[in-house]
């Protein structure tokens, strides 16, 4: 049963899936149409989930799941990642870009794939307080207060003493 982002549970469990380029308000139209459909049937051993799914910066496809009523199961969540699939093919979108995404000096999300990060914050591309996207949160609380934060909060931190100890060199 499909209900609004805004009224999904906090603690319900989160998927994030990152288009590898901007959608247009097309494309995120229909993403949100279909998706709206699919989230309205979806089920796990023929129980309904509570669920919704949701555009965010015309670059993350959320999808969450009230699991207070009833867990999603491992062919429930394949499913989702099939429609994301198909959509994605249909649109030339790639939904699975395990990309670093980050926000740019004019709050752009940009991406830098993950063999080039050493070399953004070398570059100061990225930087300590460089916003980026952590679509690891699990919950909708924790995409609430962690999915931006700052690089240097992030698991790139490590990049950034790497680059202190080389310029102390």
């Amino acid at each position: 049963m499909y209900i609004p982002f805004s009224d999904i549970d906090l603690q319900s469990r989160i998927w994030i899936y990152q288009a590898n380029r901007q959608l247009t308000e097309t494309e995120s139209g229909i993403i949100t149409e279909t998706l709206k459909a699919s989230l309205d049937n979806w089920e796990a051993h023929g129980k309904p989930l509570t669920a919704s799914g949701k555009i965010f910066e015309h670059r993350f496809v959320v999808i969450a799941v009230d699991e207070r009523e009833e867990l999603p199961s491992g062919c429930s969540i394949d499913k989702s990642v099939h429609w994301l699939q198909e959509i994605g093919q249909r649109m030339q979108i790639d939904f699975l870009d395990r990309s670093v995404a980050y926000l740019d000096e004019h709050g752009i999300v940009q991406t830098v794939p993950v063999a080039k990060i050493r070399q953004s914050v070398q570059e100061e591309i990225i930087q300590p307080s460089t916003t980026i996207f952590d679509n690891q949160v699990a919950t909708k609380a924790q995409w609430m207060t962690r999915w931006k934060i700052a690089a240097s909060n992030s698991w790139l931190n490590r990049y950034f003493s790497e680059q202190t100890s080389l310029k102390e060199k």
